[in-house]
């Protein structure tokens, strides 16, 4: 007798064998199961910084001289920069062209500029000027100031928060000659950051 006969024959016998099988099949697929873990990091934030910067002379001429004679040297011009942000950021200073009044005798050539970092402070009284931690930035005629092979250097990176003093100072050239006489020159300097 075949085995189907036999199956056909004896049902009861049939479906206990194949439940058994079945039962051990669920047995075998469900020792199989993975081990599984989770760990969750529930309202991650992003913000961005802010970039600000403070002049305490703002919309203000650092300077005005009148009346120089060759030698002479203007009143320093003194002015605070700060980054009010919370980013660090690198500061640089440009000048804007010289309006000369005579363009055949430019008096920014004769101008000789000096600038100089006096230091940083927060907070408290500011640096002197005229002390021995003081860095000078540029050095050189308003004329040539900023242009190619006379750049005003990088002022460097300002913390959030840090505030530097600067302090200009301009002398007319001793060789200034009677050509410049009654002449006049305006500028303007822009901070950048």
């Amino acid at each position: 007798m075949s085995r189907l006969a036999t199956l056909s024959r004896h049902p009861r016998r049939t479906l206990a064998t194949l439940a058994t099988a079945l039962a051990a099949v669920g047995v075998t697929v469900a020792s199989g199961a993975d081990f599984t873990a989770a760990s969750a990091n529930p309202s991650n934030v992003f913000s961005t910084g802010t970039l600000a910067m403070s002049n305490s002379a703002d919309n203000t001429a650092l300077f005005t001289a009148s009346g120089l004679r060759p030698g002479d040297t203007a009143p320093d011009g003194i002015v605070d920069i700060a980054n009010t942000g919370s980013l660090a950021s690198a500061f640089t200073l440009t000048r804007g062209t010289p309006n000369d009044s005579d363009a055949a005798n430019p008096l920014s050539g004769k101008l000789n500029v000096v600038l100089v970092d006096c230091g940083t402070w927060s907070g408290g009284s500011a640096p002197a000027c005229d002390d021995a931690d003081d860095v000078t930035k540029y050095t050189g005629t308003l004329a040539d100031m900023g242009q190619t092979g006379h750049p005003i250097a990088s002022l460097g990176s300002f913390a959030g928060g840090e505030k530097h003093r600067y302090r200009f100072r301009v002398t007319l050239d001793p060789s200034t000659n009677n050509n410049f006489q009654g002449d006049s020159s305006t500028v303007a300097f822009a901070w950048n950051a």
